[in-house]
């Protein structure tokens, strides 16, 4: 039997470190067993996912050196391989679930879920038993409903995966899975199901966070008589504090990696660090190696510490061994200092400059991965540190419910953030953002400077802000977020020697 795996981003944000760090070792895994790669798109959240942002998918794991076999771009037998264009599949079998009475019609409304919620429990199952005419009266007077999966109530699904081993769970603690969304497309549990099964998938080899799901799958594998494929869950990528990695305290996506200068080959050498050891400790390989010399067996059990040092150790062997010195100008030229950049550059620095040599003085911050903060600058009009980092925060928040990070945006956002504190934004809230993108309080036009640094790397500048300030304890960043939501922060500013 060929062995034929996959990975099935979503659409919906900028690539994810963990989407590389699972098509890596996918891929190494179909390259060792002469098997193939198969790249889908899970695009069945149809208000956030985005074609840009499925190109970047393409772009980010084309810039690691990741090729695969069939996908929505080359195309291949089991098309289509976008979710969005296999609704109709998706519907014959749930349809068929419900038909065989392994599946049901939910009719509950947001509010009585809100309810159920409210008491501390999930979902109560309570549309599970309807009789043939309920269920046909609800249709009949036009009423929503979702379909679900029939779980058992006692017992326990006993499976093995291919790393961890033996695996158990009790079905009480299973939820009854939405199927199928009342606008007709998938969840992720049925259209994954499918399409592995119709794409012929033979592994399913995914992050620890898909562990507790995987009784659900194999319900469903069962129901439809097909034979499951091998699970190997994958170590989960954690930040250096011991905590899954996420975008709020981490830079996640992959583009931050490129936009900072790491090297694909580093970059992709470190990920495949991450929860397996080559024989011998060996650190230091190639792709090729490692696909040369990969055992399932050797995957680790424990989560992975996404280390930083270690990738810019890494990054730095690669530069020193692999970029020869009449090279190295040419990759910076074509890192940072490209014509279009420059020409980008030039307007905000036209009529600022008195000599060449401060071109470097004025735009450093451009140029540079690591700003040196200070007390003073994090701290205008005597704010106190913490509201400081409440400030910035509220500024990302603002951020991410625009649609790009434009200097449009973000100066909207700043405005937003103002008025929501109840401070002056010239004397209060531009200061704190020239000290996060720029580390001083004046410098070429800030907003412009933004779009030039992209989305990223400032997302990067800002988290470094926050963290230089203390960071927010999680208890404060939940008062934060609601007061944040009501657009009512100013109650929680601290001046620390004089007032706005």
């Amino acid at each position: 039997m060929s062995v034929r795996v996959r990975i099935a981003p979503s659409p919906t944000g900028d690539p994810h470190v963990g989407t590389a760090y699972m098509a890596l070792f996918n891929l190494i895994f179909a390259r060792h067993f002469n098997g193939e790669f198969i790249l889908r798109i899970e695009d069945t959240d149809q208000t956030r996912s985005r074609k840009d942002y499925e190109q970047a998918i393409f772009d980010t794991l084309h810039w690691c050196g990741i090729r695969w076999d069939e996908g929505p771009d080359v195309g291949g037998p089991y098309g289509p391989y976008r979710q969005s264009e296999r609704t109709a599949i998706y519907k014959k079998y749930a349809d068929q679930l419900v038909a065989e009475g392994k599946a049901y019609k939910c009719f509950a409304t947001p509010e009585e879920l809100a309810e159920m919620r409210l008491i501390g429990r999930g979902y109560d199952r309570r549309y599970r038993n309807l009789s043939a005419q309920e269920i046909g009266e609800r249709l009949a007077a036009g009423q929503s409903y979702v379909i679900r999966l029939k779980v058992p109530l006692t017992g326990d699904c006993v499976f093995i995966d291919d790393i961890k081993g033996q695996i158990t769970y009790p079905w009480a603690d299973i939820d009854d899975q939405i199927l199928l969304k009342s606008d007709g497309f998938p969840t992720y549990h049925l259209a994954n199901i499918v399409d592995d099964h119709l794409m012929k998938i033979t592994h399913v080899i995914r992050g620890d966070e898909w562990l507790s799901s995987t009784p659900k799958h194999i319900l469903l594998y069962e129901y439809f008589g097909w034979p499951p494929p091998r699970f190997l869950h994958m170590p989960l990528l954690l930040g250096t504090d011991g905590r899954k990695l996420s975008k709020r305290r981490n830079p996640t996506s992959i583009f931050f990696y490129r936009d900072s200068g790491y090297l694909p080959e580093a970059f992709v050498n470190f990920l495949t660090l991450m929860g397996y050891s080559m024989p011998s400790d060996q650190e230091v390989y190639t792709l090729d190696a490692i696909i040369k010399e990969f055992d399932p067996k050797r995957i680790g059990v424990s989560g992975a510490v996404f280390d930083l040092k270690k990738l810019d150790w890494l990054n730095q062997h690669y530069l020193i061994n692999c970029v020869p010195e009449n090279q190295l100008w040419e990759k910076i030229k074509t890192w940072s200092y490209s014509d279009n950049f420059m020409n980008q550059l030039m307007p905000l620095v036209h009529t600022r400059i008195k000599t060449f040599g401060e071109f470097l003085e004025l735009t450093y911050f451009l140029f540079v991965n690591h700003i040196p903060y200070t007390d003073t600058l994090f701290a205008p009009k005597g704010l106190a540190k913490p509201s400081s980092a409440m400030i910035l925060q509220s500024i990302l928040w603002a951020m991410e419910e625009k649609e790009n990070w434009g200097r449009e945006n973000i100066q909207k956002a700043s405005f937003e953030v103002a008025s929501a504190f109840g401070v002056n934004h010239k004397k209060i809230v531009m200061p704190l953002l020239f000290a996060t993108i720029m580390g001083k309080w004046q410098g070429p036009p800030l907003f412009d400077s933004v779009d030039l640094l992209g989305k990223e790397r400032t997302r990067a500048r800002f988290l470094a802000a926050i963290e230089f300030l203390g960071g927010i304890p999680k208890k404060k960043l939940i008062t934060l977020k609601d007061h944040w939501e009501r657009r009512e922060c100013a109650s929680l500013l601290e001046f620390s020697s004089s007032t706005q």
